[in-house]
């Protein structure tokens, strides 16, 4: 699981100003599209479209065209930009797109069978990813509900929001309290077991994971006048003193070799505290999503002024349903899953929600 923050941010600094210039020539607007430039990277483009460092709705719309590190984008890739609420300049609204799946399922015959409601789990402030405060308890608890009527599926579920998040994998999903925790982060390779902590054996040898439901960018930030600042490869961060929130997933870095001694790893509460403690000169880089990276930055007074994030190295991380081995349903609730989440990306869906989610919480704040 990754904490996220909100989608859209303003320049309101000195260097976050300066930044918001360092495009290339040619203006990229939102809602329209861009061919990439030579010099131009995703943060430079967003910060050209939206005022911000924040791509993540960019990746978003143009997932297909993007690898693995969204900062090795391709010059003469055509990107599309979306507007402020996420959609797409010509495409079918986000509320039109909804309403013609959901006419879509009422039409179909499935059969009338009891099957016991599937218990998912999340937490609040996690928005607007999760909060039982937005429309539907946000972006991926609509996005869960919704699978379970897709994929010639009609399932009912129980949500619960529990904000102990580290109790999630290792307590409630093995005492089968719940069947699915939503939003967390598969190891990437549970063959290289040599560079895996415990955390992550736990994950590769317990538990089952779905196709994931959404991706999320991770940021590598680190001050300006840094050595480590854009650095060009992984192992230019031998040496550093990297910075991530207590309970976090190291999955990105380790399985590049970034593991003690070759750096030290120092755990603290929240983002806002690796940020400020970045500031500070007490750690040398912070790995953080993209989102919580800016939000922790627009928490601590000053920070803009004095960190950037990577512009040559990201990394995508997946966000998933995850259940217990030991649940007796679990291969059965996660072909569903599955299956429901197929449909919707096919049909349009899965963006839509997305977009009217982002549209949500950008109109109504936290």
């Amino acid at each position: 699981m990754t904490m996220l923050k909100p989608l859209v941010h303003k320049c309101a600094t000195t260097l976050a100003a300066a930044l918001c210039l360092a495009t290339s020539a040619e203006a990229q607007e939102a809602c329209s599209s861009y061919t990439v430039q030579h010099g131009d990277s995703l943060g430079s483009i967003a910060q050209s479209a939206y005022g911000s460092f924040d791509y993540q709705m960019i990746f978003n719309a143009n997932r297909n065209a993007l690898g693995s590190n969204p900062n090795a984008v391709e010059p003469g890739t055509v990107l599309q930009i979306p507007c402020a609420d996420g959609s797409i300049a010509g495409m079918e609204r986000a509320q039109a797109v909804i309403k013609r799946e959901e006419a879509k399922q009422e039409e179909r015959d499935i059969p009338e069978v009891y099957n016991p409601p599937i218990k998912f789990l999340g937490g609040n402030d996690w928005k607007p990813f999760m909060d039982e405060t937005l429309k539907g308890g946000g972006m991926m608890v609509r996005l869960s509900s919704t699978a379970l009527k897709r994929g010639d599926n009609d399932r009912d579920h129980i949500m619960s929001y529990i904000d102990d998040w580290g109790a999630h994998l290792t307590t409630l999903l093995t005492n089968g309290a719940f069947d699915v925790a939503i939003g967390w982060t598969p190891p990437p390779d549970c063959t290289k077991r040599d560079l895996l902590d415990e955390a992550a054996l736990y994950r590769c040898d317990e538990l089952v994971f779905s196709l994931p439901i959404y991706e999320t960018v991770t940021s590598y930030w680190s001050r300006t006048d840094s050595k480590y600042a854009d650095v060009k490869t992984w192992s230019d961060y031998a040496g550093a003193v990297i910075c991530r929130p207590e309970g976090w997933s190291t999955f990105d870095l380790t399985l590049e070799g970034l593991v003690d001694p070759v750096v030290t790893w120092k755990f603290m509460p929240n983002a806002s505290d690796c940020i400020k403690a970045a500031v500070d000169g007490d750690v040398d880089m912070v790995s953080l999503d993209l989102e919580s990276a800016l939000g922790a930055i627009e928490e601590v007074p000053g920070s803009a002024d004095v960190l950037q994030p990577n512009s040559n190295l990201s990394k995508v991380e997946p966000l998933n349903w995850v259940m217990h081995k030991n649940n007796p349903r679990a291969a059965q609730y996660i072909e569903l899953l599955n299956a429901g989440l197929t449909e919707m990306r096919e049909s349009g869906e899965w963006y839509a929600i997305i977009s009217d989610s982002i549209a949500e919480y950008n109109q109504f704040g936290s």
